[in-house]
């Protein structure tokens, strides 16, 4: 079927299925072993990398593997842990407040809830998101920096904030395979849709994606 015979449904499950072929290995790119260490390297990942993140959180959690150990620690006593992963003076002090959060309200558990996540300090809904979905297997879609991008430029979504991104995602991809779907965005936008310089002419998505078709500098 020609993509214009399409109707949304088709299309938007064509570039699901087209992702899904080019990303079998698709998966969670942050290290953990539970829900506490997603959650504390999700806080850390805000403006780092992921593999930045990975190379701190052995040490932390090895020295510190639950909240109530973080719980007690002071910032200046956990900072040397994550300062390479930036903004670590307010990231210290926010998990250091969550893990406390974690212990006096929530029984030394992380919770499988986004309302009481979100209630923890350095938690918004992106974070709460990664959480429910990778530690818990609640389906959710985490949108960031990449699935921003790519789920925009692709057309999946037409949405100019990240709020309306997430919402319109949720529509066009079934509730089953969101938590996916959000992996196989970013390693879409981190392997072949990057922010300055898309590779678009070796890209296998190109027959459906609505920024390659309006932008014919992309296929010389």
């Amino acid at each position: 079927m020609e993509t214009k015979d399409m109707t949304g449904a088709e299309w938007n499950k064509a570039v699901i299925a087209t992702l899904a072929e080019m990303y079998p290995d698709a998966k969670p790119e942050l290290d953990f072993t539970n829900p506490f260490e997603l959650l504390i390297a999700t806080i850390l990942s805000a403006q780092c990398t992921d593999k930045q993140v990975n190379k701190c959180t052995p040490a932390l959690f090895r020295d510190h593997p639950n909240a109530e150990s973080i719980a007690n620690m002071t910032p200046d006593q956990l900072a040397p842990y994550i300062k390479p992963c930036g903004f670590f003076n307010t990231k210290a002090r926010n998990i250091i407040s969550a893990c406390n959060d974690i212990v006096n309200k929530f029984g030394g558990e992380v919770p499988a809830d986004r309302v009481k996540l979100e209630s923890l300090a350095g938690v918004g809904r992106k974070t709460a998101s990664v959480v429910l979905s990778n530690a818990f297997g609640i389906p959710a879609i985490a949108v960031d920096t990449h699935v921003f991008r790519v789920s925009n430029r692709i057309g999946i979504a037409k949405a100019k904030t990240v709020e309306e991104t997430e919402k319109q995602l949720m529509a066009n991809i079934p509730e089953d395979t969101w938590s996916i779907a959000h992996h196989y965005l970013i390693f879409h936008g981190r392997r072949v849709c990057s922010a300055k310089k898309p590779n678009c002419t070796g890209c296998e998505l190109k027959g459906l994606c609505k920024y390659y078709k309006e932008n014919e500098r992309c296929s010389s």
